[in-house]
């Protein structure tokens, strides 16, 4: 199995390394995908919203045939809901994808793509209204939504949950709690100064697409 990884410039970091993380941690321990694959546009170095570079292990025009594409956020989608190679390449792997994840605002590359028509999905707090005003999309206000074969989640750190449900899903819950082990991954549940409460009176002004 090919699971395959969109990266683009301008991507938030945590949206593909969290996920990237726990698939790795599949494959490598309990039998998961056999290839977990960077892909982008081109062949060189891409480079994240704080700087993190990437090297892809494919581009495009070499991608296998993949069993699961994960689409990450940040402001790069800004841009990228536009390029038509992206988008293309998006739906084209889609065809044949057993599912296809998205996180934070990679919700829009999806329903760029025509992923997301009639659907439930959901992405990061601060750009669910806009994903309200595309009118064909019904927005759930989750950490994580799957419709059929579609998997969205909310923000950033929320990949990594995501990517838990849908080993999870795929396995059983056995399988996902070694994962969840072996990345000790175990929230500790503190909210500092409470501020999930009222996000936007917490000085949060960073803009979201």
């Amino acid at each position: 199995m090919n699971f395959g990884f969109l990266i683009f410039p301008g991507l938030e970091e945590l949206d593909l390394v969290g996920p990237w993380e726990i698939i790795s941690l599949w494959s490598k321990f309990a039998q998961g995908p056999e290839n977990c694959l960077m892909i982008a546009e081109n062949p060189e170095p891409v480079i994240c919203s704080k700087g993190m570079s990437i090297n892809p292990h494919a581009t495009f025009e070499d991608c296998p045939p993949l069993d699961f594409l994960l689409v990450p956020g940040g402001e790069g989608t800004r841009r990228e809901v536009d390029n038509p190679s992206l988008i293309q390449f998006v739906a084209r792997q889609a065809e044949n994808c057993k599912a296809v994840l998205s996180v934070c605002t990679g919700t829009f590359i999806l329903h760029r793509a025509g992923l997301l028509t009639n659907k439930r999905a959901t992405t990061h707090w601060a750009s669910l209204q806009k994903l309200r005003e595309l009118g064909d999309v019904e927005v759930i206000e989750d950490r994580i939504v799957r419709d059929g074969n579609i998997w969205t989640s909310a923000g950033i750190s929320a990949g990594i949950d995501l990517a838990l449900a849908f080993i999870e899903y795929m396995t059983d819950e056995k399988i996902a709690g070694k994962i969840q082990l072996g990345a000790e991954y175990y929230p500790s549940g503190k909210s500092y100064g409470m501020m999930h409460k009222f996000p936007q009176a917490s000085g949060y002004i960073r803009k979201r697409d």
